[in-house]
C-alpha cells in the first residue's frame, strides 16, 4: 500500500464549493481508501491506497461529483514527487509567503508561456510543477491556476511553501 497526496482545486475558496472535511474524509473512507487525513480546509488530503494515481483521481472526482455535486480537479502526487518539487525549487525560500508551487495533472514539455507580467513575479515550468516566486505576494500576482490551465491546457492547483512542507511532513509519518 502506498501513501499519496491528493490536491483538490477550488474547495472552500471564497465561499464556493463548500465541502466539510469530515464529510470528505467519510466519503474517501467509503471509497476504500485507508488512513485518510485532511489538512486545512482547502482540499489537501493524505491517504493510502493500492490503486494507481489515475484510478485514485477518477474515484475521487466521481465521488465528489456524485455526493457533493462539485466537479473539481483532482491532482495526485507521491511523496517522492513532493520531495523533488521542494528540493528543486529554484528561487529563495526565506519568505514562505511569496514561494509557491503549481502542481499540474501531468508532465508537460512547454517551458515558456506569454502573458502580461508587469510585476517582478518569476516562474519556472519543470515537467509537472511550476515554481513561483512572487516578491509582491500572491494576491497581486498574475500567476494563477486559470492562467496556466488556459495557456498549457492542463489542470493545475497551487500550494504555498508552508502547505507543501506540511503535506510532505504528513505523508512522511
Amino acid at each position: 500500500m502506498k501513501k499519496y497526496i491528493v490536491l483538490l482545486r477550488g474547495i472552500n475558496v471564497s465561499g464556493k464549493n463548500k465541502l466539510p472535511m469530515a464529510d470528505l474524509r467519510q466519503m474517501l473512507d467509503d471509497l476504500g481508501f485507508y488512513n485518510v487525513q485532511t489538512y486545512i480546509q482547502s482540499g489537501n488530503i493524505i491517504l493510502q491506497s493500492v490503486k494507481s494515481k489515475s484510478e485514485i483521481v477518477k474515484m475521487i472526482q466521481e465521488g465528489i461529483l456524485t455526493k457533493f455535486k462539485y466537479d473539481v480537479p483532482v491532482i495526485v502526487k507521491t511523496r517522492n514527487e513532493l520531495e523533488k518539487a521542494v528540493e528543486n525549487y529554484p528561487y529563495p525560500k526565506e519568505n514562505e509567503k511569496i514561494v509557491g508551487f503549481c502542481f499540474l495533472e501531468k508532465s508537460i514539455s512547454t517551458k515558456e508561456i506569454e502573458f502580461n507580467n508587469k510585476g517582478k513575479d518569476e516562474f519556472l515550468i519543470d515537467g509537472d510543477v511550476i515554481y513561483f516566486f512572487c516578491p509582491n505576494g500572491f494576491g497581486r500576482s498574475k500567476l494563477t491556476n486559470n492562467l496556466f490551465e488556459k495557456k498549457l491546457q492542463v489542470k493545475a492547483t497551487t500550494r504555498n511553501l508552508r502547505t507543501t512542507l506540511k503535506l510532505l511532513e504528513l505523508v512522511t509519518k
